[in-house]
């Protein structure tokens, strides 16, 4: 209608013969944009594969280019020539070294689509699968390598002549774009990434990837698992809303780029499918982009800044992870530093509404091109990812914000809240915990608490204070009654209060503390520990699980005479430098092979380089220890990695022989484990024992306790010779004010006891966390919220991913840290206490009640979250 008046009032002012002459300009206008189209479309297929790959990321630019030459150009995405029938019948039989029938059942020599490199095929296999068969034309391999030696000599002339931009470096930037695009003719190193993304997704909620069937890849040929799917073309014909359709295919992209690290590296519509739920099919890995864990931090710190509109810190960030600064930058830093906070703050936040990649980079070239600079090649990798995605989620909803879609991404894989989910809280905690967040605001000023306040990387924003606990809850100083599954991080096995304990304390405080001299608890708590572990012979005290692992490693360092320690990424053992490497949510290096990265500002640095970072459950990693053994000390890991919560027998034993055989010493780190999960730790559970055992937490009944128990001629090191002269040289030091008191022992002594006469307790904690994580995981799965939950013998691990990851870095990468953290405030609001991280703990005072109301408030704090909308669907 409004159309119409519009014409109606164009022919009222101009008169008819005006309209009619703007309609012939307005079409011949048309007629000759087509006409470029088509011509530009026919020098494409004319120049070769690497120019059709140039004009399918062209095709999505609706936002940049004329609509007919995006609508010409669309052909290029699955619609380019193809091989005749015979020719491709002969280049599927070289491949196979067969004939056709010999493999399949069926085979359309017609295909269904053809893009730059390669045709893909229906067929049927023998056995009755149907697969899809791409297979690379014939000449291409040979006509990309002409187009990148043809290219890149042109980008070198232009370098050589064209002196303003020399300092851009553009050669190199070019062989980093050809190395991207050279192995797209690779059918193998295509299976390959394939297979990776197609793990990475194996559980994913809506995208699917299909699986290679690897007994049938060539170097020209890949056959893979066939799905149906509605071509991205089509994506206005999908039955599911276009705004979600279009987010969701920003959360794919982003999700492999900062989180898996390596992403489908050309999501256009020839190379994407829907299915009519909405589900998204990748298809095509001949182009992937990979980023380095540095890399992958160095990203997600910088966008995390942006979203939190902290200029200043975002363009340092920037400028230290992707630029390659000049001379004139270093000189100038403090103007460059103004520009690009200008650049930055007008792209995320003044103009976010018309968010625009070309925009945002060209942008950022011109500030870098003022002082000599450039970005790195990291960036050129996912311009190239962001230029397809962004422009084929343009076309799906032209009213996309992709910023904001981008800032619920960050902020939803952040390790803080959201600022408007904490303002609900606030006022929510404020009418049910007045007093326990007036005590927080008073701590402000005085206190500064790691442990439960301001917690490194998972800060408590609504802590509770505590005023009295009891059995397996605690009570806060509003009067509220939470159901607690933290347990002190794990001392409290028995619950809070337990008669034994308490009994003992007070025995203890009638007859004084005892410390620095003999005492009998001291000697019956370390004869206890021993008898406890098959391979124990001695023991030693002293006052937490850090101090264990720190006499542990200096134990072991005095008897090898060398000072390098092996330690598992994501294996915690205590607040020293050295054993905080690689333990927390930073990693560095290839999976196979991490390298060492510090666990906090003010870490020595040659306690990092004094440590080779391994990976639990690599056995083939194992290799390593052999070829740094005459530089080790010891090889330190917790035997049932508590982030994760898994036993791996058969890693253990292939460990300890070959520790045995090296004669380095084996440390198993147990404070969290030992006498929780069974009498003895982890290790009788495995029947592998090592050479020094780490414990802590349970041994001291809510107490501060710590001791290393193992083979008497470790502990020995600690153990004077009665000559000073040679303890000096041969013997380590072990002491501590408080170690062994005779309050702690006592305390100490009273749990064990009654571990010892109540075996019991164990399988009724497997059972209650067994039946607890199964109601939890069917709560999660009938939501269709991705989450995984590791639960063994009282440990739980939970992670809001889709991703069944082994590794601790993946299982982290894709962690909804956000979610976890919220979770544990809205289980708070239900009157269950979970600690704001990824892991907790039940105790023997929790019944079958407990557990049933904890599954219940983590239900209704499901569907809360979900009303909130905490998680993309």
């Amino acid at each position: 209608m409004f159309t119409h008046l519009a014409k109606a009032a164009g022919c009222a002012t101009l008169g008819a013969a005006e309209y009619s002459m703007d309609l012939v300009r307005h079409r011949n206008r048309d007629t000759r944009e087509q006409r470029r189209a088509e011509a530009i479309l026919g020098f494409l297929l004319r120049m070769g594969p690497i120019y059709i790959k140039i004009g399918q990321i062209a095709a999505t630019r609706s936002d940049l280019l004329p609509e007919s030459w995006v609508n010409t150009l669309r052909v290029l995405q699955d619609h380019t020539p193809h091989m005749a029938v015979d020719r491709t019948r002969r280049a599927i039989e070289r491949e196979l070294g067969a004939p056709l029938a010999s493999v399949f059942r069926s085979f359309n020599l017609v295909p269904i689509a053809s893009a730059s490199v390669a045709q893909v095929h229906v067929a049927e296999l023998l056995d009755g699968r149907k697969v899809a068969v791409k297979l690379v034309k014939d000449s291409v391999p040979e006509q990309i390598e002409e187009s990148l030696r043809s290219l890149s000599t042109v980008v070198r002339v232009v370098h050589t002549l064209a002196w303003p931009v020399r300092y851009l470096d553009m050669p190199t930037r070019f062989d980093e774009v050809a190395r991207l695009l050279r192995p797209q003719a690779d059918m193998r190193h295509e299976a390959t990434q394939q297979r990776r993304i197609h793990a990475n997704f194996a559980s994913h909620p809506y995208v699917k990837v299909p699986a290679v069937l690897s007994e049938f890849v060539t170097e020209r040929m890949l056959v893979m698992e066939y799905m149906e799917g509605i071509p991205g073309k089509d994506a206005a014909t999908v039955g599911f809303p276009r705004e979600r359709l279009a987010q969701r295919l920003q959360d794919v992209i982003y999700t492999m780029l900062y989180m898996h690290g390596i992403c489908h590296g050309d999501p256009h519509p020839g190379n994407v499918m829907f299915t009519a739920e909405g589900e998204v099919i990748l298809v095509d890995y001949g182009v992937t982009a990979e980023l380095t864990e540095d890399e992958k931090w160095g990203l997600s710190s910088f966008y995390y800044a942006c979203s939190r509109k902290e200029w200043d810190v975002a363009v340092e960030r920037f400028t230290r992870h992707f630029v390659l600064a000049g001379p004139q930058l270093a000189k100038r830093r403090e103007a460059y530093d103004a520009e690009m906070v200008e650049v930055i703050r007008h792209h995320f936040d003044i103009s976010n509404n018309r968010w625009s990649t070309v925009a945002y980079f060209n942008d950022v070239n011109a500030v870098l091109r003022r002082y000599d600079s450039q970005y790195t090649t990291t960036f050129t990798k996912v311009e190239l990812v962001f230029l397809s995605g962004e422009g084929f989620a343009t076309q799906i909803n032209p009213g996309i914000d992709i910023w904001s879609n981008a800032r619920k991404f960050t902020d939803r894989y952040s390790p803080y809240m959201s600022a408007e989910v904490e303002q609900r809280f606030e006022a929510e905690f404020q009418d049910q915990m007045p007093a326990s967040l007036a005590m927080r605001d008073r701590a402000q000023s005085t206190l500064v608490a790691p442990t439960h306040i301001d917690r490194y990387f998972f800060p408590s924003s609504f802590p509770v204070f505590v005023e009295r606990a009891a059995g397996g809850s605690v009570t806060d100083c509003d009067g509220n009654t939470f159901i607690d599954l933290s347990g002190g991080y794990g001392p409290h096995l028995l619950g809070y209060a337990h008669p034994a304990i308490n009994a003992a304390i007070a025995g203890g405080l009638d007859k004084g503390l005892v410390n620095g001299i003999g005492n009998t608890p001291e000697l019956e708590l370390a004869e206890k520990l021993v008898s406890a572990f098959p391979a124990a012979e001695k023991a030693i005290l002293c006052n937490s699980g850090t101090e264990s692992v720190l006499f542990a490693i200096r134990m072991a360092r005095g008897y090898r005479r060398r000072t390098l320690v092996a330690k598992f990424e994501g294996h915690y053992h205590g607040f020293s430098d050295q054993a905080m490497v690689s333990s927390w949510f930073r990693f560095s290096g290839a999976k196979d092979k991490p390298e060492p990265v510090a666990g906090s500002l003010g870490t020595d640095p040659a306690a990092v380089a004094g440590t080779v970072v391994m990976q639990y459950g690599d056995i083939a990693g194992l290799e390593r220890l052999r070829e740094r053994a005459d530089e080790l000390a010891c090889v330190l890991l917790e035997p049932m990695p508590t982030s994760v919560v898994t036993l791996n027998t058969e890693f253990l034993r292939e460990l300890r022989a070959l520790c045995t055989e090296l004669d380095i010493p084996l440390i198993f780190d147990e404070v969290v484990s030992g006498f929780r999960v069974a009498y003895g730790g982890a290790q009788v559970l495995a029947d592998v024992h090592p050479d020094l055992t780490c414990l802590g937490k349970v041994i001291g009944g809510g107490l501060p306790c710590g001791s290393v128990i193992g083979k008497r001629y470790l502990i020995d090191m600690a153990k004077s010779s009665q000559d000073p002269f040679y303890d000096y040289e041969n013997k380590v030091f072990a002491g501590g004010t408080l170690s062994g008191n005779s309050l702690t022992c006592t305390a100490g002594l009273a749990v064990l006891n009654h571990l010892d006469s109540h075996r019991e307790i164990y399988p009724q904690l497997e059972a209650n966390t067994q039946r607890l994580a199964q109601i939890m995981r069917a709560a999660t799965e009938s939501r269709s919220i991705a989450c995984r939950i590791n639960a063994r013998h009282s440990i739980f691990s939970l992670n809001f991913s889709h991703r069944d990851a082994g590794l601790y870095r993946e299982r982290m990468a894709g962690s909804n840290f956000k979610a976890t953290i919220a979770l544990a405030y809205y289980m708070r609001k239900h009157h269950v206490y979970l600690p704001e991280m990824h892991s907790f703990l039940i105790s023997a005072a929790h019944g079958v009640e407990d557990m049933d109301q904890v599954a219940l408030a983590f239900e209704k704090s499901l569907d809360e979250m979900l009303s909130d909308q905490l998680f993309v669907t």
